[in-house]
């Protein structure tokens, strides 16, 4: 066997890497666009313009769409871990955080067939070289690695390489400095000495430590470091940088053999002086500490392993988003006309904010008899390098009129300003000019230019364009815990009220009623961590969220059309009869459609016994028949049924990202918060009557706020105990419900009729 070859980080399938495999990963647009935006992001470190933190995370997130190579092995049943592992007699040694990785590689090149190398190409960071080289006779994988180092005279060699299942990011032709395809494929016997070494030099006997496959694989660093961030609350601010790096750095200890090293190559310095930094980890790893592993740490492992259990069904089983109708209503036929086939349910989504921003003093009225004016807001969360970009010039076409007005009003407002500040302070100053609406915003605006901007709008909507979700940060002001996050919820919310006070003449004091509407676009993990304090909040729930799917390895780059006059003047129709409206206006059939889609997600619940999928339907519901309301007065009062089904796959798509990035968060948080209202832990199975059905579990469930959602496992379990057994015939699935059990003897003897444990 040769080594192995996979799609991406993510994917635990491995096949033999072959040339032709090889060459055309190597030769893949995919790689040369993620390499190309990595280089971009390591520039713009360099100069200044993004933090070292940024570029690691943005660097993490593009090489996961990276494909791999598994040089030191193949693996037994395709599937990448170490108790499988086929070694290939290669090894794989990086010289990392090198300036100069080409000169590096010209100084080596001359003993190249003396050290045995086969590859060497520059990182995908374009910090490091790396050399793929034949493992010498007769050495384990830790010995050639410690050989390799003291060949180069390296004295800070990464230990970590020595593990079967670590991965070799793939990198375009233009980064390969050395290939020989001969010696690199050639077949290998591995001596059975070095075989049996497997386990025992990358897994070390260590009495009292816990060993998981997250001790054995780098590959699930990045997204460990994050997941215990999050645990001990977030990343720090200026001031408490240190004490939280020490902290990090004991738990990691558990995970890292105790070696500084290993935890300086996954732990970020969180702008922190690398000396001081690495002294920080040093003094961790140094401290006397409990063999244990720290709750906290199995609490990290345990989400760990439950993402990368839920990855792998992914995997296998792929969760499709609801596929969006062939047949569209005519405007956003035209906005998603010159999108790439990927993005179009992302456009199709992120347009109605903008949309919507061109109504003023027009009201709907919901089939709960509450009547709310078009407030709408989008998050398109995906991953990096997706393509989030692809909404902007859709949105750019339909804000080009409000633009136009607005940069009109901001001459006037710079006039006005300017005349102020020319003259001195005992002389009359001319009042703020009327009229000064201006409805496009910076999204990194104050809290007091935000409320001046919504009292100058005469009861327009404010809108804006976020980059990144965090921008919105700015709005809080000082001092207001999760103020952004208030406004969210009010921009939603009819007849809401919001301002400050000030008593000061030149300060903005007003009370206004927020119509804001907005995009934002962020990362998955950026995303979730983002509305993480605020999962049972609201905002979540009053947001559309959309994303873009990961593209196939080697897949064509998407090819956008030309947004020129034509298509601007097919739009502009669409634009005027949103200008023009005014008033209560009313649809029927977008009422029915409402109702019929109340009904439908009820149904789904019942189904799913979803509380958080209820929860979050009811404002999603309202979302729907918001945008169904902007279609109808947008096309001039027609309706058809491609409205309708673009409005329920609408709704359906809402739902899936929202469940999908945040059902299982806030299903958690839902059960911490609903602990807390019970009395005690009580033995449900007391509950219920000696012979009961799936049913009546279901319905306990219910009454205790449990999810529905692990009925089979509890069942399972109590079944494995001996509590409980079938009573008659098990059901077809159809009539699952049905099914009847009787409790034991055996637990009638151990429990009785007791209700609650102590």
């Amino acid at each position: 066997m040769t080594f192995g070859i996979s799609n991406s980080v993510k994917s635990q399938q491995v096949q033999v890497c072959t040339p032709e495999r090889l060459r055309e990963a190597i030769d893949s647009p995919l790689v040369a666009m993620v390499c190309a935006d990595i280089k971009d992001a390591w520039e713009q470190e360099k100069r200044g313009e993004i933090t070292s933190e940024e570029f690691e995370e943005k660097k993490g997130e593009l090489k996961k769409r990276l494909p791999i190579l598994t040089p030191h092995a193949t693996f037994k049943n395709g599937r990448r871990l170490n108790a499988d592992a086929v070694p290939s007699g290669l090894s794989m040694y990086d010289l990392d955080h090198i300036p100069n990785p080409e000169g590096r590689w010209r100084e080596i090149e001359p003993r190249k067939d003396e050290l045995g190398i086969v590859m060497a190409h520059i990182t995908p960071s374009a910090e490091g070289l790396r050399l793929i080289f034949v493992i010498p006779d007769g050495k384990t994988l830790a010995e050639a690695q410690r050989w390799m180092a003291e060949q180069l005279g390296d004295q800070k060699y990464d230990e970590c390489v020595k593990d079967y299942a670590r991965c070799s990011f793939i990198v375009p032709r233009e980064y390969m400095l050395y290939i020989n395809e001969a010696d690199l494929f050639k077949e290998r016997e591995v001596a059975p000495s070095n075989v049996s070494q497997v386990s025992q030099e990358q897994h070390p006997a260590e009495p009292n430590k816990q060993e998981t496959p997250h001790t054995k694989r780098e590959l699930e660093y990045p997204e460990l470091v994050s997941i215990l961030e999050d645990q001990l609350g977030g990343i720090p601010t200026h001031g408490s940088r240190n004490n939280f790096i020490f902290t990090m750095a004991c738990h990691l200890r558990y995970v890292c053999n105790d070696d500084p090293e290993w935890i300086a190559r996954i732990l970020p310095t969180y702008g922190e002086n690398r000396e001081k930094w690495m002294a920080t980890i040093r003094s961790a790893c140094n401290r006397n500490q409990t063999p244990h592993m720290s709750r906290i740490m199995q609490r990290v492992l345990a989400i760990c392993k439950e993402r990368e259990r839920e990855e792998q069904e992914a995997e296998e089983n792929p969760d499709m988003p609801p596929q969006m109708p062939r047949v569209l209503p005519p405007l956003i036929r035209l906005l998603v006309s010159k999108t790439p086939e990927i993005y179009k349910p992302a456009v199709a989504h992120a347009v109605f904010p903008a949309l919507a921003a061109h109504l003023w003093q027009t009201r709907f009225r919901y089939i709960d008899n509450v009547e709310h004016e078009a407030t709408l807001m989008n998050v398109l969360m995906a991953g990096t390098g997706a393509g989030k970009n692809c909404i902007s010039e859709p949105i750019n076409r339909i804000m080009a009129d409000i633009r136009a007005r607005d940069m009109d009003n901001l001459r006037r407002e710079r006039e006005w300003k300017k005349e102020v500040q020319s003259k001195g302070a005992n002389k009359d100053k001319r009042q703020r000019p009327e009229g000064l609406v201006i409805q496009e915003i910076d999204p990194d605006m104050t809290n007091a230019a935000f409320v001046q901007r919504l009292a100058d709008a005469e009861d327009r909507f404010l809108y804006t364009k976020m980059n990144e979700i965090d921008q919105f940060d700015a709005l809080k002001g000082s001092g207001k815990s999760k103020a952004q996050f208030q406004i969210m919820c009010l921009a939603f919310d009819p007849r809401n009220v919001y301002g400050q006070t000030r008593i000061g003449t030149g300060s903005v004091s007003e009370r206004v009623s927020i119509r804001f509407n907005w995009n934002a676009s962020t990362t998955i993990g950026k995303g979730r961590r983002y509305f993480s304090q605020v999962l049972t909040d609201g905002p979540i729930s009053r947001i559309n969220f959309c994303t873009i799917p990961e593209r196939e390895i080697g897949a064509d780059m998407p090819v956008y059309g030309t947004y020129d006059e034509g298509f601007d003047e097919e739009l502009r129709p669409y634009i005027e009869n949103l200008n023009k409206a005014r008033g209560l206006v009313d649809c029927p059939k977008a009422r029915t459609l409402a109702k019929k889609l109340v009904e439908e997600c009820a149904d789904f619940s019942r189904l799913s016994q979803s509380r958080v999928y209820e929860n979050l339907s009811y404002r999603a519901n309202v979302i729907a028949y918001l945008k169904a309301m902007v279609l109808f007065v947008a096309s001039g009062g027609k309706w058809d049924k491609t409205v309708e089904n673009f409005i329920r796959w609408s709704l359906q798509y809402d739902l899936w990202c929202k469940m999908r990035f945040f059902g299982r968060e806030i299903e958690q948080a839902d059960s911490a918060i609903n602990i807390y209202r019970r009395t005690g832990p009580q033995n449900m199975l007391d509950l219920l009557p000696d012979v009961f059905t799936r049913g009546e579990v279901r319905g306990l469930r219910d009454k205790r706020e449990m999810s529905n959602t692990k009925v089979s496992k509890m069942l399972y379990n109590w079944k494995a105990r001996g509590y409980i057994k079938l009573h008659g015939e098990e059901m077809p699935q159809d009539q699952k419900d049905m099914e009847c059990y009787e409790k034991t003897e055996f637990y009638m003897k151990k429990f009785g009729s007791q209700k609650e444990l102590a």
